[in-house]
C-alpha cells in the first residue's frame, strides 16, 4: 500500500513540482491550498505529466477543523510537506499581519493536528532569509541567525522556533526543515511552472513575462550594492532539483534515517548570481532581449547571499544539478506555453 503524503500549497509553485516527484517515487499525495496564488488547472498539469490525479481540497490552512476533516477522510497520512504560506518580501513590509496571520497560524494548526492522527514527520518549507545578511560567505547551516529584514523573512524564523521548541517538548514526531535559496525555472514538460497572481513579486517570472511583452520593463532594485556590477546576488536551484530534495528527506524520515527529530539543510546551488548576471544569462540562452531599468533599492532585500550546499550533500546524498543556463530556458518554455493559456493574469 502506498504511503500518503498531505501537501499544503501543492499546486503553488514548488508544491506542484514536489508533487510531481512524490508520485514518481511511488507515494499517494493530498494536496491542500487555497489557491491564493496558483490555479486549480496545476491539477491537470500535474496529472499530464505524472500520469496520477492527485486528491485536493481547496480550503485554507487557517481552517482547523478543515484539515480536521481532510486528516479524517485520509486515514493513514504519514507525512506532511508544508508550503502554504504567504512569501513575497515586499509585500510583507506592507501588510504584515496578513504574513503573520497566515503564516504562522496554518503552522500551528498542522503540528496540533498532527499526533492525534499518527503523523510521522512534517518537512517545512523555510528559507535562506533567516540568515540575513551572513556575515560569512557561502553560508552555513551553523550561521547565526540574524534579526529579520521583512516580516515575512521573521514568519520563517518564528515557525523554526515553534518546530524546534515542539520537538523539544516531547511532540511525538519529526522534522526536516528545508532552508532554500532562490528556485526558479518550470518542470521541462511546460505542464506546470510558476503562476504568479498579478504583478509577479519574484524575479524570474517578471522577466520572462517582459520578455515575452505582458510587462514593459522590468526594474532592477539598486546597482549600488557592494558585488561586482552593484545589483542584489542570490543562489538561484532549479525547481525540480529543489523538488527531489522534498522527496529525499520524506523518504528519511519516514525510514528512520535521520539522526535527530530535527534537521535543518541548506538548498542551494553553491554559486551567487547577481540580478543583471541573471538577465545577460537570459538574454544569452533565448536570445531574447529583455527591457529594464534601475530603480532605487527595495526594503527587505538582502545584499548578497548563496549557499554551502555540502551538509545537503553529503548528509542526504542530493545535489542541484541543472544549469542556470537551462533552467531560464525551462522557464522561458513555459511563458512561451502560458501566453496563449487562459489563467494568464
Amino acid at each position: 500500500m502506498k504511503k500518503i503524503i498531505l501537501v499544503t500549497g501543492g499546486t503553488g509553485y514548488i508544491g506542484s513540482h514536489t508533487v510531481v516527484e512524490l508520485q514518481t517515487a511511488g507515494y499517494e499525495v493530498v494536496i491542500i491550498d487555497n489557491l491564493s496564488n496558483s490555479n486549480r488547472e496545476v491539477i491537470d498539469g500535474i496529472e499530464r505529466i505524472s500520469g496520477i490525479r492527485p486528491v485536493f481540497y481547496e480550503m485554507d490552512c487557517n481552517d482547523k477543523p478543515g484539515l480536521q476533516k481532510v486528516l479524517m477522510e485520509n486515514k493513514g497520512i504519514k507525512g506532511i510537506i508544508h508550503f502554504a504560506a504567504s512569501k513575497a518580501v515586499g509585500e510583507s513590509v506592507h501588510k504584515p499581519l496578513a504574513y503573520y496571520r497566515n503564516n504562522l497560524v496554518t503552522l500551528l494548526n498542522l503540528l496540533d493536528l498532527m499526533p492525534e492522527y499518527a503523523v510521522e514527520g512534517i518537512v517545512f518549507s523555510s528559507s535562506c532569509t533567516v540568515y540575513g545578511q551572513p556575515d560569512v560567505l557561502p553560508v552555513t547551516e551553523d550561521a547565526p541567525i540574524k534579526p529579520a529584514l521583512s516580516p515575512y523573512g521573521n514568519t520563517k524564523q518564528i515557525n523554526e522556533e515553534i518546530i524546534r521548541d515542539a520537538i523539544h517538548a516531547g511532540l511525538p514526531f519529526k522534522s526536516i526543515i528545508l532552508r532554500y535559496f532562490n528556485p526558479i525555472g518550470a518542470h521541462p514538460s511546460a505542464e506546470i511552472g510558476e503562476l504568479p497572481n498579478g504583478v509577479p513579486q519574484n524575479l524570474v517570472p517578471f522577466v520572462t513575462q517582459t520578455a515575452i511583452g505582458i510587462r514593459k520593463e522590468l526594474s532592477v532594485f539598486g546597482d549600488d550594492y557592494d558585488t561586482p556590477d552593484g545589483s542584489c546576488i542570490r543562489d538561484y536551484i532549479n525547481v525540480v532539483d529543489l523538488a527531489k530534495a522534498h522527496v529525499i528527506a520524506m523518504n528519511r524520515m519516514l525510514e528512520n534515517k535521520s539522526k535527530n527529530n530535527l534537521e535543518i539543510f541548506n538548498l542551494g546551488t553553491g554559486r551567487g548570481i547577481s540580478v543583471l548576471e541573471l538577465i545577460n544569462t537570459f538574454e544569452k540562452s533565448t536570445g531574447v532581449k529583455v527591457l529594464y531599468k534601475i530603480v532605487e533599492r527595495r526594503e527587505g532585500d538582502i545584499e548578497k547571499v548563496w549557499a554551502n550546499p555540502e551538509h545537503a550533500n553529503k548528509v542526504l546524498g542530493w545535489a542541484a544539478k541543472e544549469t542556470l543556463e537551462d533552467t531560464l530556458i525551462t522557464a522561458w518554455n513555459w511563458q512561451k506555453k502560458l501566453k496563449n493559456r487562459s489563467f494568464i493574469r
